[in-house]
Parts: structure tokens; C-alpha cells; sequence
């Protein structure tokens, strides 16, 4: 009985002095404290113990004992014959290797956030960049090549992701621009994609089969279907400038909320639309799409924050990998 009660003690004080390490003033105990108790533990010997761990007796024993009276409970029984376990240090020994085995979990997910293998992207793209390939395939090497890392997409206007990169609610923005895009100080853009315009139309549309080339005056009398100036990317407003420069303003009968309406609408013979040439390699049967001289150009820009996270410095170095060869350019 009289042992049960002593047992009892020692954990209660076991217990306090686990609470005691989570203290903000508890700062003697390290977790060397903790790897030489398990390794005396573990040999029952200090001579054993103190050559395993690579140091000299005394040294251990005095680290065993500031334990102890850190602890204020003996955690061994020392005689000139043997060393044993008391109850608690018996019951020290598994939190012991539990509090070294999560200080090594802790290190190793430090270590992984640090160099980008795990944590998240959030990326923010225009409507069509979903459809543009190079940058799909980049993103799909990036998920091969960190499949810890947690990645979203969100199709977003261009201001909401300038903001949200900003707020650091996105990682990335992936935008349109057709004029020099501007961007706080605080982020950093990568030029992608600078690329003509192509006109698109149904297969019976006589502007589909004329025998020159074409130029913006030739929409001037075009039912012409756009994006919604929420995700234009600022197109719209250049295009009209460009218009009324030439003396005229464009016949916009439809305005569509993305890309898929846009190219149907375009393929059910409601109009005419004019998208980046990149966007020209989906096969439709009814569509012809025709390069159109335009007095400006379609521009992909990838964007993020100076001081980026190593997952989105990751991804921008295969991004900068796929400009290098060229893969990412186009005139």
C-alpha cells in the first residue's frame, strides 16, 4: 500500500512537471536532458550510457541529476551495483521518447516548409488561362514534383487578383494585360506570353474566306461578342480606344461571363469575336480562326510577391525554366 501511495506521488509530480515544461519560464531542460535519460534508461549503466552517447561519466550523472531536481522526483535508483528505474522514471521513459520523437516530427516539417515540399499554392488565373497549355503542363510538373503541396486555382478578374496577392490570399496571379500592367511595388512580375490576335467566326461568315488580310476596320459593321469588362483584362476599353481612333465604334450585341459562352456563342453564328492567337488551337468544326492585324498585342504576365513562399518559388522556377527554352514565348 505503502508503495501505491508513493507511486501515486511521483506521477502527480511527473504530471506538474510536464505541465511545468510547457512554462514560459521553464528553460533549463533541454531535450538533450531528455536523449541522455533515455539512453541511461535504456543501458541501466552509466559507464555504458556516457560511451554510447560519447561523453564522460561525471558530465552525464550531473545532467541526470539537474533533471531530477528540475523534476524534483528521482527518476533512477543508484547503487555501487546496479541502477534502476524508479515508478517514475518508468512512467518518464515513454513521454520522454514521445516529446523527442514530436521535437523530430516538428524539425522535419520545418525543414520541408522551408524548402517548399509541403504547405500550399493558391494560384489566381484570367478566364482563358486554363485553356492555354504550357502553363497547364507547368502546373502539372509542379504537382508531380510537390505532391504535398496543397494546390488551388481561382478564376479571377485581374484586379481581384492583384488584390489578393496583396492580402496574401493567393500565392499567384496568371493575368491577361494588353497595356503595361501595374503592380505595387511589394510584387514581381514575370512576362509569359506576348502574342496577335486572331478573329473568330463561324466557317460561313464572309470574312472567313476573304482573300487578304485582316485589320480592325473590317469589325466596324460585325455583331462582335466580348468578354464581360469584368473579365477582360482591360481588352474592352483598348479595343474601343483603338476604334474610335479609326473613327468608329464596334456593334458589341453580346457580352460573356467566360470563355466556353464566348466561343459558343461565337460558333452559333451570333457574332464575331477576337481572341488571343493562343487560344486558336481548339478545334470547333464551325469556327475559322483568322490572324487579324491589330495596333496592339495580347500579353500573359505572371505576378506574385517579392518576399514570396518557397512554394511559389518553386513553382516560378519551373515557370522560368519553360521561358528560358522558350516553350513560354511566342511573337
Amino acid at each position: 500500500m505503502l508503495v501505491s501511495i508513493f507511486s501515486v506521488q511521483y506521477i502527480k509530480r511527473l504530471d506538474r512537471y510536464l505541465k511545468h515544461l510547457n512554462r514560459e519560464d521553464c528553460k533549463t531542460v533541454e531535450l538533450r536532458h531528455l536523449r541522455y535519460f533515455i539512453c541511461v534508461a535504456e543501458e541501466l549503466h552509466f559507464g555504458n550510457a556516457a560511451q554510447r552517447l560519447g561523453i564522460s561519466q561525471p558530465p552525464l550523472s550531473q545532467q541526470i541529476r539537474a533533471l531530477e531536481e528540475e523534476l524534483g522526483v528521482r527518476l533512477f535508483d543508484r547503487t555501487s551495483r546496479r541502477v534502476q528505474l524508479t515508478e517514475a522514471g518508468r512512467q518518464f521513459l515513454p513521454q520522454a521518447h514521445e516529446t523527442l520523437a514530436q521535437a523530430e516530427r516538428a524539425a522535419k516539417v520545418a525543414r520541408l516548409a522551408h524548402s517548399g515540399e509541403i504547405g500550399r499554392l493558391s494560384l489566381g488565373l484570367s478566364p482563358s488561362v486554363p485553356f492555354i497549355a504550357e502553363v497547364m503542363d507547368t502546373l502539372a510538373r509542379y504537382r508531380r514534383s510537390f505532391p504535398q503541396v496543397s494546390v488551388e486555382l481561382n478564376e479571377l478578374p485581374r484586379d481581384e487578383q492583384i488584390a489578393g496577392v496583396e492580402r496574401r490570399t493567393i500565392d499567384i496571379g496568371i493575368v491577361r494585360a494588353f497595356s503595361a500592367l501595374e503592380l505595387p511595388e511589394t510584387m514581381q512580375a514575370l512576362p509569359l506570353q506576348r502574342e496577335g490576335m486572331v478573329l473568330a467566326m463561324r466557317r460561313d461568315h464572309p470574312l472567313a474566306n476573304l482573300e487578304r488580310a485582316l485589320f480592325l476596320a473590317d469589325i466596324e459593321n460585325e455583331p462582335l461578342i466580348l468578354f464581360g469588362s469584368m473579365n477582360g483584362a482591360g481588352f474592352n476599353e483598348m479595343l474601343m480606344a483603338h476604334c474610335e481612333i479609326q473613327g468608329f465604334r464596334p456593334n458589341v450585341t453580346l457580352e460573356a461571363n467566360s470563355f466556353g459562352t464566348l466561343v459558343g456563342l461565337t460558333a452559333a453564328g451570333l457574332g464575331v469575336t477576337i481572341l488571343s492567337r493562343s487560344l486558336a488551337r481548339f478545334t470547333i468544326d464551325t469556327l475559322v480562326f483568322r490572324h487579324i492585324e491589330m495596333p496592339f498585342s495580347s500579353q500573359l504576365v505572371m505576378f506574385h510577391a517579392r518576399d514570396a513562399s518557397p512554394a511559389t518559388l518553386n513553382f516560378r522556377k519551373l515557370v522560368d525554366q519553360r521561358v528560358k527554352w522558350g516553350s513560354l514565348q511566342r511573337v
